[in-house]
């Protein structure tokens, strides 16, 4: 199998179900689809449903822009309170574009400064409350439509902007997507537990420097896929810095109820260093 020819969510499917069968012994059906993965029980059951939770103090606004593919798109906005040509888009987990992200999106722009927000909308409006839920929205997740919706927000952010990417789990792969897709005017990927892409190609055409963040006893993204990732950027020319934490896949996800907090923190920590030094 050739991963060049595969979405990054099909990647996806290829590492974990082989990663499920290797030391969780799992039956899972092949992995020619994201039903492979999104529909498997160990990976419901480690992403346990977020508490209910409502972010009464928005800062910013949910907008409406037009993707590449002349549909409409949306994503929650907080623009910077200065005029700044530096934009941080923030990708959700496969949850969809909850509370949760939205307080995180404005968590990150209180502790950059003058940055424009964009909290990404990949489901098209939908948000999961259950793990049943969230596999189905990830697993017929087009990644056509995503890369549009992400060249959408890129043209909506203008021309000349300086990109920042982050998101976790699902969120971590298409923030390494939307940074390949942005180009030269790439400046920072920060990529929590996201598929390590495996095409040298395609990390040959990485712009910018990346943040990974790893959690030891993730049964789902190994070392070794990590490393090998790790490897490629280097290559590319370009710098990467993973930090590994003992902990769980998902272990810093904003709605994980079962947070690691102590481990988040210092991933937090570090996700901040290094997009602070990146914009400044």
């Amino acid at each position: 199998m050739k991963f060049k020819f595969l979405t990054p969510f099909v990647m996806l499917v290829f590492l974990a179900t082989s990663s499920i069968n290797a030391q969780k012994s799992c039956c899972v059906p092949a992995p020619n689809s994201m039903e492979a993965f999104a529909s498997n029980e160990s990976f419901r059951a480690d992403h346990l449903a977020p508490a209910p939770f409502e972010l009464k103090a928005q800062v910013g606004k949910m907008i409406t822009f037009k993707a590449s593919d002349g549909k409409a798109a949306n994503a929650y906005y907080i623009p910077s309170k200065n005029k700044s040509d530096k934009t941080l888009l923030v990708f959700h987990e496969w949850w969809g574009l909850n509370d949760y992200i939205k307080q995180e999106a404005q968590n990150w722009q209180a502790s950059l400064g003058d940055v424009n927000v964009f909290a990404v909308d990949l489901y098209d409006g939908s948000v999961a409350t259950t793990p049943e839920e969230a596999g189905k929205l990830m697993g017929t997740l087009d990644a056509e439509r995503a890369k549009a919706i992400i060249s959408g927000v890129l043209e909506y952010a203008g021309k000349g902007q300086k990109i920042y990417t982050i998101g976790w789990c699902m969120g971590g792969t298409w923030s390494f997507e939307a940074t390949l897709l942005a180009g030269k005017n790439a400046k920072a990927c920060v990529m929590y537990y996201g598929f390590p892409e495996e095409d040298q190609a395609r990390i040959n055409s990485l712009k910018t420097n990346v943040l990974y963040i790893h959690g030891s006893q993730d049964t789902y993204i190994t070392k070794d896929a990590v490393d090998k990732f790790a490897e490629g950027v280097k290559k590319s020319g370009n710098k990467i810095t993973v930090e590994t934490y003992d902990a769980v896949h998902a272990f810093a996800n904003p709605s994980n109820p079962n947070y690691d907090k102590t481990n988040a923190d210092d991933a937090g920590t570090k996700a901040k260093a290094f997009l602070a030094k990146a914009i400044k």
